[in-house]
C-alpha cells in the first residue's frame, strides 16, 4: 500500500480514473490492483469530475426508469408524427379540414 504522496509519482492517475469511469472496475478492485487506498482513487475521480465543464458532466448513468420513460417519449413522438401525417393526407384527399378549431363560438 502506498503511504506517501511522493509514491504516486510513477502512477498514471488519468489511466486509473479512466478505468474506473469505464465501469469495468470498482474502486476496491483498482485499489488492490495498484496498491492505492479506495478513498484516494475516489478523491481523484471526484476532482476530475469537478474539473469538467458543465455540459460534459453527463457521467451520471440513467436509471432503468429514466431509460423506459425516454423510450416511451420517443415512441409517442413518432406516433404523434404519424397521426399528424394521416390528418394532413386526409385533408388533402377530401378537401375537408379535420382539425377542430378551438376558440370559435358555436351559434
Amino acid at each position: 500500500m502506498i503511504k506517501n504522496k511522493n509514491d504516486f509519482k510513477g502512477i498514471n492517475k488519468e489511466q486509473i480514473i479512466a478505468e474506473y469511469l469505464s465501469k469495468d472496475n470498482t474502486l476496491k478492485s483498482l485499489g488492490i490492483k495498484y496498491g492505492i487506498a479506495e478513498r484516494t482513487i475516489q478523491s481523484w475521480v471526484r476532482a476530475y469530475r469537478k474539473s469538467l465543464p458543465v455540459e460534459d458532466k453527463n457521467f451520471k448513468q440513467r436509471t432503468p426508469k429514466e431509460k423506459e420513460l425516454q423510450t416511451e417519449l420517443h415512441r409517442l413522438e413518432l406516433k404523434n408524427q404519424l397521426l399528424e401525417e394521416i390528418l394532413k393526407l386526409s385533408e388533402e384527399q377530401t378537401g375537408i379540414n379535420l382539425r377542430k378549431k378551438y376558440g370559435t363560438r358555436q351559434s
